[in-house]
C-alpha cells in the first residue's frame, strides 16, 4: 500500500485498529495472559523475543488481514523486527493492514490529576526510521485520572505539541489522552477533555490527526470529534473492560471504532495449536469488527 492508499483505508475503512504495542513493564503481564510465565525467560532480550513471537503469530494468522483489521499499532522493537523474512511493516501492508508505531516512553508521576508523557529523546530519529520503513502513523499515550481542568489542558497541550512534531515528519499522529474508566470523576473528565480537544483541533491549520479515547461514560459524547474536519478517525481503547463489555460499550458510540489490545488478545494462548489459535483470534476479530461497524441505540 502506498501512502494515499493507507490514508484512504484509515479514513474510510470498515474495521478496527489492533493495538500490538505492549512495552517495557506491560510485557510480562501480556506474556502471562498469553500463558508464558516469567520463568520462561532469563533476560530482557529473551522476554522481548517471546512477545515478538506472539505478535508474529497474530500478524501471520489467516484471520489477521485488511478485510477486518484496518491497522496495527506496533512497539518499536516489533517495527524493527521481521516476520516471515520481511520487515514487519512490509508484511502488514502486504496483508492490507496499515502500520503505526507507539512512540511514547511511558508516563510521569501524577500531577493535577493526570500523568503526562515522559520526555522522548531521539524522537526525530525514530520518526525518520519509521517513515523509512513505510509506517503510516504514531501513537502516544497520556492518562487522566481526575476531572482537573488544569491537568487535562496540560495533557492536551503536550499531546498536540508532539503531534506537530509527528506531522512535520510526514506521519499521522494518534493522540491518546486516556481517561481512567475507574475514576469516580470519569464523566466530568470526559466532558472537560471534549472541550479541550475541540479547542486544540480548532487551532490546527490544515493538518489532520487521529484520536484514541476511552469509551465515554455518556454514550455518544465524542461524536462531535468524529465529525471534526481536523480529525481523520476516532478510535477507542478497551481500558480494562473485558471484550464483551468493551464491544457492548463501543457499539453504543457512533463515529468510534476499536483500537483494542487486551480485549483482542485475552483468549489467545501460547500452548494452543495453530488451528485453535486462529479460531480464537478469528472470533475476537469478528466481535470487535461488529462493534466497530454496527452501532446500537445509545
Amino acid at each position: 500500500m502506498q501512502d494515499s492508499e493507507m490514508l484512504a483505508k484509515v479514513r474510510d475503512g470498515q474495521g478496527f485498529i489492533a493495538a500490538l504495542d505492549q512495552s517495557g513493564g506491560s510485557t510480562p503481564k501480556a506474556l502471562k495472559g498469553y500463558g508464558v510465565e516469567e520463568g520462561a525467560w532469563s533476560n530482557e532480550e529473551e522476554m522481548y523475543g517471546l512477545i515478538h513471537d506472539m505478535r508474529v503469530r497474530i500478524m501471520t494468522s489467516p484471520a489477521f488481514t485488511g478485510e477486518k483489521v484496518i491497522g496495527a499499532i506496533l512497539f518499536e522493537r516489533t517495527m524493527d523486527g521481521e516476520a516471515e523474512g520481511k520487515p514487519v511493516p512490509q508484511l502488514l501492508k502486504e496483508r492490507g493492514v496499515v502500520p503505526f508505531i507507539k512512540i511514547d516512553k511511558g508516563l510521569e508521576a501524577e500531577e493535577n490529576g493526570v500523568q503526562l508523557m515522559k520526555p522522548m529523546p531521539g524522537l526525530d530519529g525514530l520518526l525518520s526510521r519509521a517513515k523509512g520503513l513505510g509506517v503510516f502513523g504514531t501513537k502516544e499515550r497520556s492518562v487522566i485520572n481526575l476531572a482537573d481542568r488544569q491537568g487535562i489542558a496540560a495533557v492536551v497541550r503536550q499531546q498536540f505539541e508532539i503531534a506537530a512534531q509527528v506531522l512535520a515528519a510526514g506521519l499521522v499522529p494518534i493522540i491518546e489522552p486516556e481517561v481512567n474508566i475507574k475514576s469516580a470523576q470519569r464523566a466530568e473528565a470526559d466532558r472537560i477533555l471534549l472541550e479541550e480537544l475541540q479547542k486544540a483541533l480548532d487551532a490546527l491549520a490544515g493538518d489532520q490527526v487521529m484520536l484514541k479515547l476511552s469509551i465515554p461514560a455518556d454514550a455518544g459524547l465524542f461524536e462531535p470529534l468524529a465529525n471534526h474536519p481536523r480529525v481523520l478517525r476516532v478510535v477507542a481503547l478497551s481500558g480494562g473492560y473485558s471484550r464483551p463489555e468493551a464491544c457492548a460499550e463501543l457499539a453504543r458510540n457512533r463515529g468510534m471504532i476499536a483500537s483494542f489490545s487486551r480485549a483482542l488478545l485475552e483468549e489467545l494462548r501460547h500452548g494452543t495449536s495453530d488451528e485453535e489459535f486462529d479460531r480464537a483470534l478469528s472470533q475476537a476479530i469478528d466481535e470487535i469488527y461488529q462493534a466497530s461497524t454496527v452501532k446500537t441505540a445509545a
